[in-house]
């Protein structure tokens, strides 16, 4: 059961006792929201130069690599609890109470299954009454969050994959409310490696029904959960046979951070595959093959019928003859949606990827023929072609989840890119004419994780630092060195504190300097 509950602050100035009253804030999937924009726009507290406090860390029983999410007010056996949900690599749910100094486990679950890993992260339903995961068997999990009973009727649990032992969900699970209901997303990949017999998909599941919806970034025209070994065409699509090297690549893995990505604006989901074949360039023939492109979806995981996606854009490099397995794939993050205020492109988002490329879309048109499969080898779909690697790239693979924040000084809209070596602060340009394009605005050394904003403030994780930089100057306020080393753990940003993990399979857990940004806010 979840109930209501608020923090309370007291604040004596000049000899006088007054009180102010701060709701507190959930983060119920990666990103914070169902754009995964990584902004809280709903936070008070801030970093100060004079540091903020580490409150305390322990040892999770088990490896996690992946991002934590937070429930606040949640009625369990042993009281009411803020509660922290993380996905272990063995499938494992850990709950913990997220405000203890030593390891609390509410409960746990861990589903057996073929799988031999995962690195996404779970999500809370809107209601705040159920908790998400995907497990080692292929399948996401529904449970109460105060106790962890699981819900096995009404097609709980809900197949995302037949294959697990060469499919897995690497990225985390996402909901979206939309006109048309609650949605709940789950996509595939391959293992490390990219062998046997995986295709990307995304499986949409109707949390009011339990119905299903699959889209494949591989032979589309199959709108079904593939067999492993099976009869190509039919019901699997190894194109080559199971024996064959892939020299082709025609896996099309998605597993960017958040999986797909909801536009409430658009009312779709949009997504990014990785290495795969592309044949299906309307230009050319009617093929059913999505290697390397972004997609768009309706929100309830259905397309055009016929295994067409309501919209496509493939940059030229993918486009022909893709030399898979060169290791750049297009999909390695996941679409970020820019707010805009051009009248002419008010839907925008931008894509990184392995080459580097920082890529600008029209949400209304991806690539330019509105419709879905054009590809033209000599023009590229993305606004900012002819710098969207050289000007606009960052030089080095970019395999996290952008931030996005709106300036509330000027409206300006920010994103920020974080790669292995250094981090990116860009801002969106709209100029008097409406036309958009990026400028890199800062950068500092010391890459990580995927970033998340609040106040004015950009937070990241890299080996062995915790950072908070201004998000205009990219000027450092505050770090910690207490942190290991991380590969996809990103920290979260809840109710005055940072949340992070390390592969140490530590949890590490600071509370901000500053309460208020100015005032009584």
């Amino acid at each position: 059961m979840r109930t209501r509950g608020y923090f309370n602050f007291t604040l004596i100035l000049a000899g006088l006792c007054a009180w102010t009253v701060a709701a507190a804030t959930d983060w119920p999937q990666f990103g914070y929201d169902q754009a995964h924009s990584g902004f809280n726009a709903s936070e008070n507290g801030y970093s100060t130069s004079s540091g903020n406090q580490l409150l305390f860390s322990y040892s999770l029983p088990t490896p996690v690599d992946s991002a934590p999410i937070y429930l606040g007010n949640v009625s369990t056996d042993s009281g009411t609890k803020n509660l922290l949900f993380l996905i272990a690599r063995n499938g494992t749910l850990l709950v913990l109470d997220a405000d203890t100094t030593t390891l609390e486990l509410i409960w746990s679950e861990q589903p057996t299954g073929s799988g031999s890993l995962t690195t996404g992260s779970p999500v809370v339903d809107p209601n705040g009454q159920y908790v998400y995961a995907y497990a080692l068997d292929g399948k996401v999990h529904k449970y109460q969050v105060g106790d962890g009973t699981e819900i096995t009727s009404g097609g709980w649990p809900e197949v995302s994959t037949l294959k697990p032992d060469v499919e897995k969900g690497a990225s985390s699970l996402s909901i979206a409310t939309t006109p048309q209901g609650n949605f709940l997303y789950s996509v595939t990949d391959g293992y490390i490696g990219d062998s046997n017999d995986y295709q990307g998909h995304v499986t949409t599941i109707d949390l009011n029904t339990g119905s299903q919806n699959v889209f494949n970034a591989m032979c589309s025209q199959l709108s079904m959960h593939f067999v492993k070994a099976g009869t190509a065409n039919v019901d699997d699509c190894d194109l080559e046979g199971t024996s064959s090297s892939h020299g082709t690549g025609q896996m099309g893995g998605i597993w960017g951070r958040p999986g797909v990505v909801y536009d409430s604006a658009k009312n779709r989901i949009f997504f990014a595959t990785g290495n795969g074949i592309f044949d299906a360039n309307q230009t050319t023939g009617n093929h059913f093959d999505w290697g390397d492109s972004v997609l768009a979806l309706n929100s309830d995981g259905t397309g055009l019928g016929n295994g067409m996606p309501l919209d496509s854009a493939t940059p030229k490099p993918f486009v022909v003859d893709y030399a898979w397995p060169a290791d750049q794939d297009l999909g390695s993050t996941s679409p970020a949606v820019l707010p805009s205020t051009s009248t002419s492109l008010p839907h925008l988002a931008v894509q990184g990827g392995k080459e580097g490329c920082v890529r600008l879309f029209n949400l209304d048109n991806l690539n330019g023929h509105n419709a879905p499969g054009y590809a033209d080898p000599s023009v590229a779909p993305e606004l900012n072609s002819s710098t969207s690697c050289s000007t606009d790239g960052v030089g080095a693979q970019i395999r996290t989840q952008p931030a996005v924040w709106v300036n509330p000084a000027n409206g300006a809209t920010w994103f920020y890119i974080a790669t292995d070596s250094k981090i990116f602060g860009y801002q969106l340009i709209i100029d008097n004419s409406g036309n958009a394009s990026l400028s890199k605005q800062w950068n500092r050394s010391n890459g990580g994780t995927s970033p998340v904003v609040a106040n004015g403030e950009v937070y990241y994780v890299s080996s062995a630092h915790v950072y908070a930089l201004d998000a205009t100057t990219g000027n450092p306020i505050w770090s910690d060195t207490s942190i290991g080393t991380i590969h996809w753990q990103s920290p979260i940003l809840v109710n005055g504190r940072v949340y992070a993990i390390d592969n140490a399979s530590r949890l590490w857990v600071y509370r901000l300097d500053g309460v208020f940004r100015g005032g009584f806010d």
